[in-house]
């Protein structure tokens, strides 16, 4: 115990917020307190806390999370935690941005998109590989239901398009913005060779175009749940970035659309959108895949890259 136990543990201002969302929870401060003196189990944690031992194991991982817990594995494989100090320091921000990680991100579930032109076949599934509404019924895209699907796919051309908060106050420049998101062709069923355009925009500027070359069904995805039997298994998990220097698709130049070009302002909405154009060379549709579906357990993921230094 004396060898894990520090004196103080000094946090950057980059993880001021992460501390203070693991000492916000009550249980979490009465973990610390149990753990003051000994060692403990997740189940005697349970049990002197008088919570229920999924609980406990929720808040135990925040705290390890942020380094206010270790844990090791005891007899019968049981979880045994102890704390690593015994006061912290915080370095209070001084610079716009300076509490922030150096890189933000914002997930964004694949049902939540603001706006949307879609037509047959198309439709959405949810987590557990149930159909939400009719399939092939575009009015499904505008159900409040739409927010809990996992899968949506349309045919031929069409788009959706999300709105993402800027996370960046003023005066903190960024170096790069990367969209990460699971995607492939629309074919009936499935089909190997079906290769489809999928063209991203970031306010209204053009990020690239990534040719999705299949509607991948040859085997189950990962993470596709067993009573989904359509077809579409799983996609591929695509990259764009921009920076200074231009626009990028999984590494290769896109496009010449920068950062600065996009005129990100703190208080006006991004907007993203996913589209095959009309006027697309491979117009196939598109499968937009979230956490509970195909290879990847992600939804839409922006991230924002901040410069160490700024204005």
């Amino acid at each position: 115990m004396s060898e894990i136990i520090q004196e103080t543990i000094r946090y950057p201002a980059s993880r001021i917020l992460d501390v203070a969302k693991a000492l916000s929870g009550d249980v979490r401060v009465r973990i610390l307190e149990a753990l003051g003196d000994r060692p403990m189990s997740v189940s005697q944690l349970a049990e002197t806390l008088g919570v229920a031992q999924p609980t406990i194991s929720i808040n135990v991982q925040t705290l390890e999370q942020v380094n206010l817990i270790v844990s090791t594995q005891g007899a019968n494989r049981e979880k045994i935690c102890s704390v690593t100090c015994r006061s912290i320091q915080l370095d209070l921000p001084s610079k716009p941005g300076e509490g922030l990680h150096p890189t933000e991100e914002i997930y964004m579930p694949i049902g939540m998109y603001s706006h949307c032109s879609v037509q047959p076949s198309c439709g959405m599934a949810g987590k557990d590989g149930s159909l939400i509404g009719s399939q092939d019924d575009p009015r499904v895209f505008y159900m409040p239901d739409r927010i809990d699907a996992s899968l949506l796919w349309f045919a031929e051309s069409g788009y959706v398009e999300y709105y993402f908060a800027n996370p960046l106050p003023p005066g903190v420049i960024l170096d790069e913005i990367r969209i990460s998101a699971e995607v492939c062709s629309e074919a009936p069923a499935f089909r190997e060779d079906w290769a489809t355009d999928i063209t991203l925009t970031i306010n209204d500027l053009l990020v690239g175009t990534y040719t999705s070359p299949s509607d991948f069904g040859d085997r189950k995805g990962k993470l596709t749940p067993e009573r989904w039997k359509s077809g579409t298994e799983y996609g591929m998990l695509t990259e764009w970035s921009i920076s200074g220097k231009g626009s990028r698709i999984n590494g290769v130049p896109s496009s010449p659309t920068t950062v600065d070009m996009l005129n990100l302002a703190f208080n006006k909405p991004i907007s993203l959108r996913f589209e095959v154009r009309e006027d697309a060379v491979n117009q196939r549709g598109l499968n937009l895949f979230g956490s509970n579906f195909g290879d990847y357990p992600q939804d839409i993921v922006l991230s924002f890259i901040r410069r160490s230094e700024h204005i």
